[in-house]
């Protein structure tokens, strides 16, 4: 602690992280609290949600929230403003939507669903924070995107469009909100998060052979290994970094991850 209050890289900062009550986003959640900043959980399973931000105390808020629909964004970021006055930092980590299965296979309703939760519901946070970063001349936005969609991994085609297509709008608004004095920038993690859990559930040898197709061995921890990135991105260390991915993956990136699942016993 500092007689001004607690020290950190990101201490004062206020901060609305998305899908935060599990994996990635309780790991960045904590980690930026611990940094010294105040932080809305937004999560849509309330009870994940309250124990993440009872984990983080005083500090935290929890608001119910399904990024899918546009109000509750709005109000998810009206109430982080209500709180503590503006948004610093905003991390886009939601992500519920999507099963395995080949292309031919995949409904309109699935890819409705994947860029609804993907794709408009990091767009309508952004901007509805954009206005209160732009006034303070300040802001921080980071996108959790995905090696799925760089590498066009098989059997994921709503999600690997999705974190395409924010890819996309992380480079446009970088450019765009850069005179404004925000940064944006996306992570591509590789990282044992809530929905890689729930598909290794259902496909048990997806683990263990991400883990050995890894350069390092392993896929990382969301808390150790990819929030520290996200601290990185949202303190001043990047106020002259926007519009980049950066791979916090252990080296997956470099030459391409094998990724053939057997869909239907097909290759």
């Amino acid at each position: 602690m500092t007689a001004d209050g607690p020290a950190g890289r990101v201490a004062g900062r206020v901060a609305v992280v998305t899908g935060a009550g599990d994996g990635i986003g309780r790991g960045v959640a904590r980690r930026f609290a611990a940094e010294g900043a105040r932080v809305l959980v937004a999560e849509l399973n309330e009870e994940t949600g309250t124990r993440v931000a009872a984990e983080i105390g005083e500090n935290a808020r929890f608001v119910p929230t399904d990024v899918t629909d546009k109000a509750q964004v709005h109000a998810m970021v009206a109430a982080a403003v209500g709180t503590w006055g503006g948004v610093d930092i905003l991390v886009n980590n939601a992500w519920g939507a999507g099963t395995v299965g080949r292309v031919e296979t995949k409904t309109d309703e699935a890819l409705a669903r994947g860029f609804a939760m993907g794709y408009y519901g990091p767009l309508w946070a952004m901007q509805a924070a954009f206005p209160h970063m732009k006034a303070n001349g300040w802001g921080r936005i980071i996108n959790m995107c995905s090696l799925n969609g760089v590498n066009a991994h098989m059997g994921t085609l709503e999600y690997n469009s999705a974190k395409e297509a924010l890819r996309t709008l992380t480079r446009t608004a970088a450019r765009e909100w850069a005179p404004a004095g925000v940064v944006v920038n996306a992570i591509c993690p590789g990282a044992k998060s809530a929905a890689f859990h729930r598909m290794a559930a259902a496909h048990p040898e997806i683990e263990a052979a991400a883990d050995r197709a890894n350069p390092m061995g392993r896929l990382g921890d969301p808390e150790t290994d990819i929030a520290p990135v996200a601290v990185f991105l949202a303190s001043e260390d990047a106020r002259y970094l926007t519009g980049n991915t950066l791979f916090a993956d252990g080296g997956s990136h470099i030459n391409g991850v094998a990724w053939s699942p057997d869909l239907d016993g097909e290759q």
